[in-house]
C-alpha cells in the first residue's frame, strides 16, 4: 500500500515507467512548467489570474533509422508547450480536468506520441497544490488525426425587439431557413430598463442575463427558435439545421479574448460573436449597423418583409 501511494504522488514520469508495457517506449517530459491564467469553477476565480503548473510526460515510439542530430524527426518539448498555450488561448475553462483532458488530446494528435500524462496544479488557493493527473492513450477517447471536417458558417442575424414583434417575423425565418444555411439569431435587451448597479462586474452580468431574458422571448414568438448557450450546442444546432438564439453569458464571460463591446451596445456584441463564428453574414433588422465590422453587413428596416 506504501508503495502505492508513493506512486499516486511521485511524478508522471515515474507512473509512466511503472505502468509501462512491454514494448519499450521513449519519453519526453516538461516539469514544473508554471502560467498565470483564468481559470476556475467559483466566482471569486472569475476577473484574476492565478497560477497554475504543468507536469506532462509522453511517452513515443523509439525512433527506428537515423536522427542526425534532426530536430524534425522527433517530438519537440515545444509541441509539448505549445498544446498548453493552445488550449489556454482558445477559452475561459472552469475545471482543470477539461484542460487536462484537452491538452492531452492535442499532444496525442502528433504521430509520435502513443501515451500522455498530464499533471495539472492550483498552486495559489490554499496552502498546498489542488490538482488532476490524468493518463490518456492513443485510441482510447481521442482521435489520432485532426478533425479535417468542414466548418459551417453561419448566417447570424440581429433582430431589435420591433423586429421580434414584427408580424414579418415567421416569413423570415422561412426565408433564411430555406436558404439551407445555418441562422443563428441575436437580440438585445428588451425595452424594460436592467437593474443598475455601481459594481461593474455586477452590472455585466446583469446586462447579459437581460438580454438572455429576451432571448426566450424571442424563442416564444416561434418554436423554431431554440436558445442555446454553449458552442457545443451552437455546432450541434448548425449541423442539425436547428435556427437558434444566441444566449451569450458563458461565451461571452469565458472568452479569453473577449470583446470589447459592452452588453448594453447589443448589435457591436453580436457583430463580435459574428466575427468569432466566421459567420458568412450579419443582418442587422431595426437597429443601426455596427460601426466596424470586418464581415459583410446588411442593415434591414422592420418594414421590409423581404430579406
Amino acid at each position: 500500500m506504501n508503495s502505492e501511494i508513493k506512486l499516486a504522488f511521485s511524478h508522471p514520469s515515474e507512473r509512466s515507467q511503472a505502468t509501462g508495457g512491454d514494448d519499450p517506449l521513449d519519453r519526453i517530459s516538461l516539469r514544473d512548467h508554471i502560467v498565470e491564467v483564468e481559470i476556475g469553477a467559483f466566482q471569486a476565480e472569475r476577473g484574476v489570474t492565478q497560477r497554475i503548473c504543468f507536469n506532462v510526460v509522453v511517452e513515443v515510439q523509439p525512433w527506428t533509422g537515423v536522427i542526425d542530430d534532426d530536430v524534425d524527426r522527433i517530438l519537440s518539448y515545444d509541441k509539448v508547450t505549445e498544446a498548453i498555450a493552445a488550449e489556454l488561448s482558445d477559452e475561459r475553462l472552469n475545471l482543470l480536468e477539461t484542460l487536462a483532458e484537452r491538452v492531452a488530446e492535442r499532444i496525442l494528435l502528433q504521430p509520435q506520441a502513443m501515451r500522455a500524462f498530464v499533471r495539472i496544479e492550483k498552486l495559489d488557493r490554499g496552502p498546498g497544490a489542488l490538482g488532476v493527473e490524468i493518463v490518456r492513450a492513443r485510441g482510447h477517447s481521442v482521435s489520432a488525426e485532426p478533425d479535417d471536417s468542414v466548418a459551417l458558417r453561419p448566417e447570424l442575424i440581429y433582430l431589435s425587439n420591433a423586429a421580434i414583434k414584427s408580424p414579418f417575423l415567421k416569413s423570415w425565418i422561412d426565408q433564411l431557413e430555406e436558404t439551407g444555411k445555418p441562422i443563428i439569431f441575436c437580440v438585445g435587451a428588451s425595452d424594460t430598463p436592467a437593474p443598475q448597479t455601481q459594481h461593474k462586474m455586477a452590472q455585466r452580468r446583469i446586462d447579459l442575463l437581460a438580454i438572455e431574458q429576451n432571448a426566450w422571448v424571442l424563442a416564444s414568438r416561434d418554436d423554431r427558435c431554440v436558445v442555446v448557450s454553449t458552442r457545443t450546442e451552437l455546432d450541434w444546432a448548425m449541423k442539425n439545421e436547428q435556427s437558434c438564439v444566441w444566449a451569450p453569458s458563458k461565451i461571452v464571460l469565458d472568452a479569453v479574448d473577449g470583446p470589447s463591446a459592452q452588453p448594453r451596445d447589443a448589435v457591436a456584441l453580436a457583430a463580435w460573436f459574428a466575427e468569432t463564428c466566421d459567420a458568412r453574414e450579419l443582418r442587422v433588422i431595426g437597429a443601426e449597423g455596427p460601426l466596424d465590422v470586418s464581415l459583410p453587413l446588411r442593415v434591414l428596416s422592420v418594414h421590409d418583409e423581404k430579406l
